[in-house]
């Protein structure tokens, strides 16, 4: 078995954080992500942010996607003397900068200057990639170091990473997609690794078909039109919003509005409709036929706080069916909060769950707590759920226990070593028995 270093700085035993640095001597690293914990795991103080190693060493940074456990904590890495490039692929590129711009005003500093200043650094940092192309990132008479970009069909831009380092192949997974993720091919194994860090976040279960969490969409948009009511759908800015959008254009009526109440996705939605030419096939049939599934004519986009104010009031006090795509993903901060406030305890309204809920956010407890009409703390009042609760599995960005495991099956020689990260610790053992028994 290869003797590879590698040190854990986030997503050890959780799921946010997500950090790790591959040690190729004692004078020189990589590092492949550099995420904001959240949630449980983000404790209630700032420091858990800050960079708690030395960045001396470190030749590159490597993002393998701009979600923001995953970069997020780059403004404490730059502020803690980081000075290397930022890898990613060529599409994240564009992306990054916006994620960047919010975790800086959040967790830094809103001054406009501060934040200009801050913005250039990172556009002359970056060095976009483009897919299944070597690049050397260390080469000395005792270190030769090569990485390659690979897609991971997570969300738009997201990438696998293959590290070779003399000879040996490391393999870090990043986030993988769903094989059926609207907008993106599905990931492709690797040939091969000696190494494998792999995320495990549904290495405890498998998602629900396409067609059957359409079916069930389908079914949480007819029940809001039947009681007059709205189906609040809390959503990441990047991807999960873009996927939810693409399959509304396709399953609903003209009358019913559809509002993006979020400014970072309405920002990201635009870039993707920008970013076109990296959508797969199935989207670029819709194109043809003239569809416009990120801008069709009922998407409305709020704009400002004042209007977001006024669009909770009139959502809450009117019997008009709606449905509302609105950050935060996990019901800790943003918009998704009010409408929470004002339509919880109202039985005519939705509350759909599309992506993962994390331990210690309002959003696991309203999943956990909801279905038995018990309560959850938001902004420190406590509000009873009479709303329904639902969750779609099937939404979720991330592979599921089978595709995991058909990563590591579908490569032609299997790993020495597997590493799993990114996940709670139910879902590392049940991935860990799988894939065990899989290629035993």
């Amino acid at each position: 078995m290869p003797n590879v270093n590698i040190e854990h700085h986030g997503a050890k035993t959780g799921v946010t954080g997500s950090c790790h640095q591959l040690h190729i001597n004692p004078e020189n690293s990589l590092l492949v992500d550099c995420g904001l914990f959240q949630g449980q795991e983000a404790g209630n103080t700032r420091s858990t942010q800050e960079i708690d190693f030395g960045t001396g060493g470190i030749q590159a940074l490597i993002a393998t996607h701009v979600h923001i456990d995953h970069v997020g904590r780059i403004p404490w890495l730059l502020a803690a003397g980081y000075t290397g490039p930022i890898i990613c692929y060529r599409p994240s590129a564009k992306l990054l900068p916006l994620v960047l711009e919010d975790a800086f005003k959040l967790g830094i500093s809103r001054d406009r200057q501060l934040v200009e200043q801050y913005l250039a650094t990172i556009e002359q940092r970056l060095l976009p990639l483009p897919y299944n192309q070597w690049h050397t990132v260390i080469d000395t008479p005792e270190h030769r170091v090569d990485i390659r970009l690979q897609r991971a069909g997570h969300i738009l831009g997201s990438a696998y990473v293959e590290v070779d380092h003399n000879g040996t192949r490391i393999v870090f997974s990043g986030d993988l997609g769903a094989s059926h993720t609207p907008l993106l091919p599905a990931p492709k194994s690797p040939e091969k690794a000696d190494v494998l860090v792999l995320e495990s976040t549904y290495g405890d279960r498998n998602h629900e078909s396409r067609e059957d969490r359409k079916h069930r969409l389908k079914a949480a948009i007819d029940r809001a039109l039947q009681n007059q009511g709205t189906v609040l759908i809390p959503a990441f800015s990047i991807g999960r919003t873009q996927e939810l959008l693409y399959e509304l254009e396709e399953i609903i009526s003209e009358e019913l509005p559809v509002i993006l109440d979020s400014p970072l996705a309405a920002k990201f939605t635009a870039a993707y409709r920008e970013l076109q030419p990296y959508w797969d096939e199935e989207a670029h049939a819709r194109l043809q036929q003239s569809r416009k599934p990120l801008a069709f004519s009922n998407l409305l986009t709020v704009e400002g706080h004042h209007e977001h104010l006024k669009m909770v009031h009139h959502l809450a006090r009117s019997a008009r069916p709606a449905i509302v795509v609105a950050g935060s993903g996990m019901c800790n901060a943003g918009r998704i909060v009010n409408y929470l406030k004002a339509m919880l305890g109202d039985e005519r309204h939705d509350v759909l769950f599309v992506g993962y809920q994390a331990e210690g956010t309002p959003g696991r407890d309203i999943q956990r707590y909801g279905p038995n009409n018990g309560y959850v703390w938001l902004d420190d009042e406590k509000h009873t759920i009479r709303a329904r609760v639902e969750t779609i599995g099937g939404y979720s960005a991330h592979a599921d226990q089978q595709g995991l495991v058909g990563f590591v099956k579908g490569m032609n020689r299997m790993p020495k070593d597997i590493r799993l990260v990114h996940g709670e610790e139910c879902a590392k053992r049940a991935l860990k028995e799988w894939l065990d028994s899989a290629i035993a």
